[in-house]
C-alpha cells in the first residue's frame, strides 16, 4: 500500500523561492499524514509560461534548484516528484520529471515527448525516449508529462514495461474537462494500473488553469478528484493482491495487456 498525495496549487512565475515554500509546506503536510509520495505539477517550481521561462530563466541555477528540491525530499521524508526545465548536452530545452526517493536521491526521470500548443513548442524540444520504470515502495512506478497522458502510446509503453503506476505533472486549462474525467481513467482502465495527474490551479501568465487534479484506479473509477481552487489530494493505492483480469467476458473485466497483438499492428503500418 502507497499513500499517494498530489498538490495541486498556483505558482508564482519565476518565483522559485515562493514555489518550492509551497512544495515544503506540502510536503510536511503529506509526510505528516503518513504519505509516502507527493506527485506536484508541470513545472511548478518556476511556474507555467514557456517564452517566459526560455527567455528568462538562467539554466545555471537549476542545479541549485534540483537540490533544493532534494532536500524537501530528505527533510520530510518523503518521495516527490516534481518537473522543470533541463537542457541537453545539445543546448536544447526541454520539459522534464523527476522522481526522487524519500533520501531525495533520483530514482527515475523522464522528458516530454508530446508538446502541446505554439508556446510549448516555441519555448522547448520534444524528447523521444520511452517512460521508464523504476521500483518504488515495491510499487513499479513511472513518469508521464501532461499532453503526454493524453496519447494511448504512452501509458501503454509504461505498461508493457510492467507499471502500476503513472504519476503525471501537467498544466491543463480551462475547457479540457474531458482529460482528467474520461482519458486519465481511460489510460488508466486500458492498462490496468494507476494514474496521478496533478495541475496547476489559478491563472498564470495569462493561462487559466481548470484546477481537476485526479487519482484513477485501475478499473477507471476515481480514488480522489479535485475542485478548481488550491488542494492537497491523497490517495490510498492498493497494490498487493490485485486480480489478474478474468477469461470470462461476462466478469466484466477485460485483460487488455494480455490480449494484445503488437506483431499484427505493426503490419498494419501507420
Amino acid at each position: 500500500m502507497v499513500l499517494l498525495a498530489v498538490l495541486q496549487a498556483n505558482a508564482d512565475v519565476l518565483d522559485m523561492d515562493a514555489n518550492c515554500a509551497a512544495v515544503e509546506q506540502a510536503a510536511g503536510k503529506a509526510a505528516a499524514a503518513g504519505a509516502q509520495l507527493l506527485l506536484t505539477p508541470e513545472l511548478f517550481p518556476v511556474g507555467y509560461a514557456p517564452r517566459r521561462i526560455r527567455a528568462e530563466l538562467d539554466p545555471a541555477v537549476l542545479p541549485s534548484l534540483r537540490r533544493t528540491l532534494a532536500d524537501i525530499a530528505r527533510r520530510h521524508g518523503i518521495g516527490l516528484v516534481y518537473s522543470l526545465p533541463a537542457v541537453t548536452a545539445a543546448g536544447e530545452w526541454q520539459i522534464t520529471a523527476t522522481l526522487l526517493d524519500e533520501t531525495g536521491a533520483e530514482l527515475l526521470s523522464y522528458a516530454k515527448v508530446h508538446l502541446f500548443g505554439p508556446e510549448e513548442r516555441a519555448a522547448f524540444a520534444a524528447a523521444g525516449a520511452a517512460p521508464g520504470v523504476v521500483d518504488f515502495h515495491g510499487v513499479k512506478t513511472s513518469l508521464v508529462i501532461c499532453y503526454d497522458v493524453e496519447f494511448p502510446e504512452t501509458v501503454r509503453a509504461a505498461a508493457v514495461r510492467g507499471a502500476g503506476l503513472v504519476l503525471v505533472p501537467t498544466a491543463l486549462s480551462e475547457g479540457f474537462d474531458a482529460v482528467p474525467h474520461v482519458l486519465v481513467r481511460a489510460r488508466a482502465l486500458e492498462n490496468r494500473l494507476t494514474v496521478a495527474y496533478a495541475n496547476h490551479s489559478g491563472t498564470e501568465e495569462g493561462c487559466d488553469f481548470l484546477g481537476g487534479s485526479v487519482v484513477a484506479a485501475p478499473d477507471g473509477s476515481l480514488l480522489a478528484a479535485a475542485g478548481a481552487g488550491d488542494e492537497l489530494l491523497f490517495a490510498r493505492l492498493e497494490f498487493a493482491g490485485l486480480p489478474e483480469p478474468a477469461a470470462d467476458p461476462g466478469s466484466g473485466d477485460v485483460a487488455y495487456l494480455r490480449d494484445l497483438r503488437p506483431e499484427t499492428y505493426r503490419s498494419w503500418g501507420s
